[in-house]
C-alpha cells in the first residue's frame, strides 16, 4: 500500500463484499440481533452480531497466510457463540457459551507447559496502536521483560487466531496491551471454554474494557504475571 488512505479504501472494498455475503445469513439465524461496528463495537441490550471480515487484513493484503474471518454473536456484552476460519489452513475454531471449543469440530484444551524457560509465547497490538502511545510503552517494556525469561515471543499474525491457538495449545501463552476488544470477544469465548486462563495483566478477569490481556496455559498464567507485570 503506498499511504494509509489507500490502505484504508482497499480494506473497506474487500470488508464490504465479504460482510454483504455474511450479514443476511447471519441475520436470518438470529433476525432480532444487531450489528455491531467492529472498530468501534459498544454494549449493546440483547444479541448482537459483531464479524471481522478478515482479522490479519495487513498479512492477507501482502499475501501471508495469517489471517482468518471471525463472526461472534454477543449477548448483552458478553460473546456466547464464535466462529473463526481461517480458509488458507482449512481449520475452523468455534466456541459456545457453556458448551465447549472446538478445532474442526474437535475439542481443543491448552498446553500443559509448566516450565515458563521453554514456553511459546505470542503477542500483539491493537489495530492502529500509534493512537495509543501508552499502551505502545507498555508493549515494548513486556516484550524486554519477556524475552529474558520465556523460550521465544513471535507474533503470528492474527490476535484472535493467537489466542484460539493458546486455547488449543500450540502456543503456551499470549498478551497485549492495549484496547483491541473487537479482535478478543469472540477469542476470550474459545479460550476460557477450553480451559485456558484469561486475565488482564493486574490478574483481573479480561473484560472489553480491560487495557490488556493475558491468555496463558493454567500452569504458566501465574508465573507469567510475574514475568510481564515486573
Amino acid at each position: 500500500m503506498p499511504d494509509m488512505s489507500a490502505f484504508r479504501q482497499e480494506f473497506s472494498a474487500m470488508e464490504n463484499e465479504v460482510v454483504a455475503m455474511l450479514r443476511p445469513a447471519l441475520s436470518a439465524l438470529n433476525p432480532d440481533a444487531a450489528w455491531l461496528d467492529e472498530l468501534a463495537p459498544t454494549r449493546v441490550a440483547g444479541d448482537a452480531w459483531l464479524v471481522d471480515s478478515v482479522d490479519g487484513a495487513v498479512q492477507y493484503m501482502r499475501g501471508l497466510p495469517q489471517w482468518c474471518l471471525t463472526a461472534t454473536l454477543v449477548r448483552d456484552g458478553e460473546a456466547v457463540l464464535t466462529v473463526l476460519h481461517n480458509p488458507v489452513l482449512s481449520e475452523t475454531y468455534a466456541a459456545a457459551l457453556g458448551a465447549g471449543a472446538w478445532r474442526n469440530g474437535r475439542p481443543v484444551s491448552p498446553a500443559a507447559t509448566e516450565d515458563v524457560g521453554v514456553a511459546l509465547v505470542a503477542t500483539s497490538q491493537p489495530p492502529f496502536a500509534a493512537a495509543q502511545p501508552e499502551a505502545v510503552a507498555l508493549a515494548g517494556a513486556s516484550l524486554s521483560r519477556a524475552l529474558g525469561s520465556v523460550g521465544a515471543v513471535r507474533n503470528l499474525g492474527p490476535t484472535s487466531w493467537q489466542i484460539a491457538d493458546v486455547a488449543s495449545g500450540r502456543l503456551d501463552a499470549f498478551w497485549e496491551h492495549g484496547d483491541d476488544r473487537s479482535n478478543l470477544l469472540g477469542a476470550t469465548l474459545i479460550a476460557r471454554e477450553s480451559g485456558t486462563v484469561v486475565t488482564d495483566l493486574a490478574g483481573v478477569p479480561w473484560t472489553p474494557e480491560s487495557a490488556s490481556i493475558l491468555v496463558a496455559a493454567p500452569a504458566l498464567h501465574a508465573p507469567l504475571l510475574g514475568v510481564l507485570s515486573a
